[in-house]
């Protein structure tokens, strides 16, 4: 697994595991405005809400495991062909796509974003394959382009509630500004590198 994919599976599946455990409760990793930098008690915050919203996807179940699985493979593909030498721009993406996440989370109310940001990199793989054939579980073949929205239909069918599956929908509307910004628009607009499109 390569070193950026690794160093957000390994935390994700540690916290999962906590709160499998009952070391820490879900109520102590999500994110609000609120319950990251005021606390009505002591006005002092709890930043590192910032980061732990990123890394908790649920109890283990088999959500977890597909939200998981999906996100290991595509990045993992997009870091080792897409982003080859290259992983500062794609932890860049990952970061650029966490801010854009942690503004967005107040509006549709998201207090976890770890499936929300886990379509980032499978939206831009599949953007950037479009004419590569899937098979979804042995069962359908889609093409690539159409790989966000199975997996968002398919999160909607596990979970049993559209509410659920709508953090990946905004994962996939966060991907695809990331793609705009890398692949077309920095390269047919622009010219070459930008800031929004490439690390610093």
């Amino acid at each position: 697994v390569p070193p950026i994919t690794f160093a957000w599976l390994a935390p994700s599946v540690v916290t999962s595991l906590t709160v499998q455990c009952q070391v820490v409760t879900p109520l102590q990793l999500y994110f609000s405005f609120r319950s990251a930098f005021t606390n009505a008690q002591r006005w002092v915050g709890k930043p590192w809400r910032m980061l732990s919203t990123f890394f908790h996807f649920g109890p283990l179940s088999l959500d977890f495991i597909f939200h998981l699985f999906f996100f290991m493979r595509y990045s993992r593909m997009l870091e080792e062909s897409s982003f080859a030498n290259r992983r500062a721009d794609y932890l860049w993406l990952l970061l650029f796509s966490s801010l854009m996440l942690l503004a967005l989370s107040p509006l549709v109310n998201l207090p976890f974003l770890s499936s929300s940001l886990a379509f980032v990199p499978i939206y831009i793989w599949s953007r950037r394959h479009p004419s590569t054939s899937i098979a979804l579980f042995g069962i359908f073949t889609i093409s690539a382009p159409y790989l966000p929205i199975a997996l968002v239909g398919l999160s909607w069918i596990i979970t049993g509630t559209w509410k659920a599956a709508a953090g990946d929908l905004i994962g996939c509307a966060v991907g695809h500004i990331g793609w705009f910004l890398r692949d077309v628009w920095a390269r047919e607009m622009i010219g070459g590198y930008t800031p929004l499109s490439e690390a610093p």
